[in-house]
């Protein structure tokens, strides 16, 4: 592997900042240091520039096996990368649902050969596989996928002597999906009865409401706290459920952690009239005062990590009536420059987005040698011009299907640089495609 010399870096790790030097050697964080010289490495001039550890993404879908026509790990890896994201964990709604472990292997060898980042995948949760769920290697897995709300094909978890069992028998963390189906249920057909079929994207977040996802949050939390589970609940998107989450004790010994999303964080049902399916997700993007309590709720550190959900879908499907269009969006590409644009707002620290994006994870899912700027640690390191403005048009978009839900928007820093395990895997627009990323392992 090429050795690489950072110089004069800002670098921001571990609620600090400190300008530094940055010797990559065989995949490797080697030294950290002044004025640092290496005559064999490729120097990087990083003056005025920060370096910040890579993102882990902990909830995308990147649609490979089935749904390639919107995605595939090759081509979303690459946008990721981009993006400044330099590992992601990957959901099990696939076609076929990842409901076994053969069919989790075969992931892992896609992975394998095409990946750019590095990559983990969660096995996924039904009403009647809990012997395969009980077979997943805790150290070889990032998680257990379980849907407590509508999903695709046989992944939707209402069984309560299922949900039970999952809880209590887990052998690792536990990831869920939370909304109510049968709340959401219940809410579409008054909508039904009142608009018959012209429904409408403002409709979304009442039908798919607030109270659908605090109902199944909450039975989430009970079931973890009745059996001891390690749970991690996604993509919070109410002010509500922030009363759920535990900000008194140290993230290394919370059972129950919460994650939020750069949309939920981004855009609030305002952002409905001119935007309509392109923000269409699940759970909904829902009022202001939801919006500005995750982000209190990130700040407070009731939220332990902020991810993307990505999960694309061609422009056709999204240009569907609201009814007929899917829910997801793409993200990864976009999500830390997003977040980089709420710094510059005063919105959020440069610390804080590390935490959130990068240590918090590493903490969460006790990844091995990752999520931190250390000597001895795997190189996953981004570097970011905080003063470098660029929009967002197709001609820059890496998504296979194309669009982005920031589209034409205006961001003021730029990812210029990305490592992935030591491989500069993104520089300036190009990509260097002969490495492939690392499978993540777990010190559980």
């Amino acid at each position: 592997m090429n050795t690489y010399l950072i110089k004069g870096a800002t670098i921001v790790n571990e609620g600090q900042k400190q300008v530094a030097d940055v010797l990559i050697k065989d995949g490797l964080i080697a030294k950290i240091g002044q004025n640092l010289s290496a005559p064999e490495a490729k120097e990087i001039n990083a003056e005025g520039q920060y370096l910040l550890p890579g993102m882990i993404d902990d909830q995308v879908h990147f649609r490979e096996p089935g749904l390639t026509h919107k995605a595939d790990i090759f081509t979303e890896s690459m946008a990721a990368v981009a993006g400044g994201i330099t590992s992601f964990m990957e959901m099990p709604n696939t076609v076929p649902n990842t409901l076994t472990q053969a069919l989790l292997k075969d992931k892992y060898d896609i992975a394998s050969q095409t990946s750019l980042a590095n990559y983990s995948f969660y096995m996924g949760a039904s009403n009647d596989n809990i012997d395969e769920v009980l077979k997943t290697d805790p150290k070889n897995v990032c998680g257990i996928k379980v849907f407590m709300g509508s999903s695709t094909g046989n992944m939707l978890v209402d069984n309560e002597k299922t949900l039970e069992n999952i809880f209590s028998q887990a052998p690792i963390l536990v990831a869920t999906h939370c909304e109510d189906e049968q709340t959401i249920r219940e809410n579409l057909a008054k909508f039904k009865a009142e608009y018959g079929e012209n429904l409408t994207i403002d409709m979304h977040p009442l039908i798919r409401s607030a109270e659908a996802c605090y109902k199944s949050s909450s039975l989430a939390v009970e079931l973890a706290k009745k059996y001891q589970t390690r749970l991690h609940i996604l993509h919070i998107s109410t002010a509500k459920e922030i009363a759920l989450f535990d900000n008194t004790i140290p993230l290394k010994d919370k059972k129950i952690t919460a994650e939020a999303c750069v949309h939920h964080l981004w855009f609030n049902d305002q952002d409905y009239a001119a935007k309509g399916n392109f923000i269409k997700w699940n759970p909904a993007v829902k009022t202001k005062a939801d919006q500005d309590g995750i982000l209190q709720g990130v700040l407070n550190d009731n939220i332990d990590v902020i991810a993307t959900d990505h999960a694309p879908h061609t422009l056709e499907e999204k240009q569907q009536p609201y009814a007929q269009a899917p829910s997801g969006g793409p993200l990864v590409q976009h999500a830390l420059p997003a977040l980089l644009e709420m710094h510059l707002q005063g919105k959020i620290s440069l610390e804080k987005i590390v935490e959130k994006t990068a240590h918090n994870l590493a903490i969460c899912f006790d990844i091995e040698k990752r999520g931190f700027i250390r000597e001895g640690y795997w190189a996953d390191l981004v570097l970011v011009d905080l003063n470098d403005p660029w929009t967002v048009i197709k001609l820059n978009n890496f998504y296979k299907c194309g669009w982005s839900p920031f589209d034409g928007n205006t961001f003021q820093a730029s990812i210029t640089h990305t490592f992935v395990s030591g491989n500069l895997a993104y520089q300036k627009g190009k990509f260097t495609t002969d490495e492939i990323g690392k499978r993540l392992t777990f010190t559980r």
